[in-house]
């Protein structure tokens, strides 16, 4: 079974990946309607994290990811992030981590 995320923040970066699900996985970019970027301050580092927004997008990846990785990416997000589910741009029908 194929999990999609789309991905806009640290799970963009390869190495991060690599960490949290234990691959680099290529993306193919999208956007997510209906949200903009703000930040969220964990410890001393602040984050992204998407805020809905009627008239914003935030640009990202959509990934491919199997159930094990999707729950390797909620343990990575904690409780300062609630995943659901949404329609990108394109189309596609996708997990994505907002603002809980």
């Amino acid at each position: 079974m194929v999990e999609r995320l789309f991905v806009y923040g640290t799970l963009k970066i390869p190495t991060v990946q690599q960490v949290v699900f234990g691959r680099s996985i290529m993306g193919m970019p999208d956007t997510l309607p209906g949200f903009r970027k703000s930040e969220v301050l964990l410890g001393l580092h602040r984050y992204p994290i998407a805020v809905p927004d009627p008239d914003g997008h935030v640009d990202g990846f959509l990934l491919e990811l199997t159930p094990e990785e999707l729950a390797r990416g909620d343990a990575y997000e904690t409780h300062a992030y609630r995943r659901i589910r949404v329609m990108l741009k394109s189309g596609s029908e996708a997990w994505v981590y907002v603002q809980p």
